[in-house]
C-alpha cells in the first residue's frame, strides 16, 4: 500500500509539474523553499539537547500553535524545537513568530522515502507534533520504524475529510497505527478518529487550542500603527471582511454598497483581508472597478489612507492587530464553500462576528458561540443572494449598538470559559516525552467543549 501511495504521489506530482512551473515563473509560488522540499534543509548547529519537530501546514495552524510553542518551550528548556510548514505564507509567519526562539524554520518535504528518511537523519528529533489534520503516510511510518512517537495536536476530522478519508479502507487504519496519540478538539472530531480505526485508548479530548490563542497579547504597535495611518477613532463604524475567498470580497462589497449610504451609516468603512497572499493583486483589481475609495496596507501611506472607504489588508500576520479597530467581523471561507475561517479571535476580542453557512471546519466552536446566541450566521444562500442578506444583518447590526454589544459580551464569555488546552496538551506531552513507549497507553480523560449560558 505504501508504494501504491508514493506512486500515486509521484504521478501526481508529474500531472500537475507544468501547473507548479507556470506559477513559479508567474509568482514563484511552488518553486520557493523547493530545495528544502526536496529534504536539503540548513545544518542545524550541534548541540546535546533533543530536538521536537512542530508541523504547521499554512497560516492557520501556525497562527493556532502559538500557546502550545510558548508554554512547551517555557516548560521544557532542555528541548529544541524545530518548525516547518507547507505554504509560502505559513513559513513567512512562523520565521516572524518563532524565527527566534526555534532552532530551525523550514519547508515541510514532500512526503516521499528517500525525502522523508533524510530530513529524519539531518534532524534526528525526539518526537513529531502535528498541528490539526495533516496526516503523512510515510512521514508516520518512517517515525515508527525509528520509536519516534508521533501526536497530532489540536486534531480535527470535518465530515468531508471523514468520508474521503474512509474511501481508503485498511491503508488510513494503518496510517493511523504509526499515531502514538490524537488530542482532539471535540469529542465529534474523537468519535470519526475512532471510526477510521485509531484506538480509543489513543485518544483524548484536550478541547481546542484556538480558545488559548485568543487570549494572547496583541501586537498593540502594529494596531497602533494601523489606527494612526488609517484615522480608525472609533467614530466611523469598521466592518472587517477576514481570511475571505472569491467571490466574497464581491458579495461583501456589494453588501458594502447597498448600506454605504444608508442614513446614519454614510461614514462606514471596510477593511478587505484575503485569506491568500497570492490573491492580493486579485482583489486590488476588484476595489479599482468597485467605484468606491481605496487604499492598500503594503503601499506607502498617502493622505488617502485616512479618507478611504475601504481598506486592503494585504500582509501576513497583521489580521489580529487590526480587530481591536474594528466594531463587526464576518469571517469568510463561510459563504464560498470552504468551511470558515478562526471566528474566535475576533470574538474572544469583543467584535461582533458574522459568518455565512459554510463552518464545519470549526462546528464544535461555531455551535459553541451559536448556542449561546454569540455569533450571527447566515443560512445557506446563492451568491447572487448574499449580498442582500450580509447587507440586511450588517445594517441591523451597526443601527443597534445594545443588541451588538451583547453578541460580543457572551461571545467573550464562551472564549473565557473554554480556555485550558494549551495546559491540558502540554501535560500530555510532558508524559510522552517521559516515557515514550508508553504513549499508546495514555488514559482518556474527554474533555468536550463546555457552555454556560451567560446572565
Amino acid at each position: 500500500m505504501y508504494f501504491i501511495y508514493s506512486a500515486l504521489l509521484t504521478v501526481g506530482f508529474i500531472v500537475l509539474l507544468p501547473k507548479f512551473v507556470s506559477d513559479a515563473l508567474r509568482s514563484r509560488k511552488y518553486i520557493t523553499g523547493l530545495s528544502q522540499r526536496l529534504s536539503n534543509l540548513p545544518v542545524i548547529a550541534s548541540s546535546d539537547y533533543p530536538i521536537v519537530w512542530l508541523h504547521c501546514v499554512s497560516v492557520g495552524e501556525t497562527e493556532a500553535a502559538r500557546p502550545f510553542v510558548r508554554e512547551f518551550l517555557d516548560r521544557f528548556p532542555s528541548y529544541r524545537l524545530v518548525v516547518s510548514t507547507t505554504t509560502v505564507a505559513g513559513q513567512e509567519l512562523a520565521q516572524t513568530l518563532y524565527g527566534q526562539r526555534a532552532a530551525l524554520v523550514f519547508y515541510f518535504p514532500i512526503d516521499w522515502a528517500w525525502t522523508v528518511r533524510r530530513v529524519l537523519r539531518r534532524i534526528n528529533p525526539s518526537a513529531l507534533f502535528v498541528m490539526e489534520t495533516e496526516l503523512w503516510p510515510r512521514l508516520f511510518r518512517e517515525c515508527h520504524l525509528r520509536s519516534i512517537p508521533v501526536a497530532l495536536l489540536n486534531g480535527r476530522i470535518s465530515p468531508t475529510s471523514f468520508r474521503r478519508y474512509r474511501l481508503t479502507g485498511s491503508f488510513m487504519r494503518r496510517v493511523l497505527d504509526d499515531l502514538s496519540i490524537a488530542m482532539m478538539q471535540s469529542e465529534p472530531d474523537a468519535t470519526r478518529m475512532r471510526e477510521l480505526g485509531l484506538p480509543a485508548e489513543r485518544i483524548l479530548v484536550p478541547g481546542n487550542l484556538k480558545f488559548d490563542i485568543a487570549e494572547t497579547a496583541l501586537d498593540d504597535a502594529v494596531t497602533n500603527e494601523l489606527r494612526v495611518r488609517f484615522g480608525i477613532d472609533g467614530k466611523r463604524p469598521v466592518i472587517v471582511a477576514a481570511s475571505t475567498h472569491a467571490p466574497e470580497e464581491s458579495v461583501i462589497l456589494e453588501a458594502f454598497k447597498q448600506i454605504k449610504y444608508r442614513q446614519p451609516l454614510h461614514d462606514a468603512r471596510m477593511i478587505i483581508a484575503p485569506r491568500h497572499p497570492d490573491r492580493f493583486d486579485e482583489v486590488a483589481l476588484l476595489l479599482k472597478t468597485s467605484g468606491l475609495t481605496w487604499s492598500r496596507r503594503s503601499h506607502a501611506s498617502s493622505p488617502n489612507d485616512a479618507t478611504c472607504e475601504v481598506i486592503l489588508l494585504d500582509s501576513i500576520g497583521e489580521l489580529r492587530a487590526i480587530y481591536a479597530l474594528t466594531d463587526i467581523a464576518f469571517v469568510g471561507g463561510s459563504i464560498a464553500p470552504h468551511g470558515g475561517h478562526n471566528v474566535l479571535e475576533p470574538a474572544a476580542r469583543g467584535v461582533c462576528v458574522v459568518t455565512g453557512a459554510h463552518t464545519q471546519n470549526f462546528a464544535a466552536v461555531t455551535k459553541a458561540l451559536r448556542d449561546e446566541n454569540a455569533i450571527v450566521q447566515m443560512p445557506e444562500l446563492q451568491t447572487a443572494e448574499a449580498s442582500t442578506k450580509l447587507a440586511a444583518v450588517l445594517f441591523e447590526l451597526l443601527s443597534d449598538e445594545e443588541r451588538r454589544r451583547e453578541i460580543s459580551k457572551r461571545a467573550r464569555l464562551v472564549c473565557s470559559q473554554n480556555r485550558g488546552a494549551t495546559e491540558r496538551t502540554i501535560e500530555t506531552i510532558a508524559r510522552m516525552l517521559s516515557k515514550p513507549e508508553a504513549a499508546a497507553g495514555l488514559p482518556v480523560p474527554l474533555s468536550p467543549l463546555h457552555v454556560t449560558t451567560a446572565k
